[in-house]
């Protein structure tokens, strides 16, 4: 699953957990996927922001 599907089904967990017809069981499994779902979703930001960093590097290397 890439960042955009990961968010948006994070973003309908939260819709979920934030209704009033949820019950405490479901909203435990919820909670629970939306754990998962926010830590894919910082994964791939690290992993974004370590691709940018590298090559602005090699970008800052060519220029000197």
């Amino acid at each position: 699953m890439d960042f955009e599907k990961s968010l948006e089904k994070l973003e309908k967990v939260v819709q979920e957990l934030e209704s009033q017809d949820v019950s405490l069981e479901k909203s435990i499994k919820k909670y629970e996927q939306g754990v998962d779902l926010y830590k894919q979703c910082s994964d791939y930001l690290d992993m974004a922001q370590k691709k940018i960093t590298k090559l602005t590097e090699k970008l800052e290397e060519k220029e000197l």
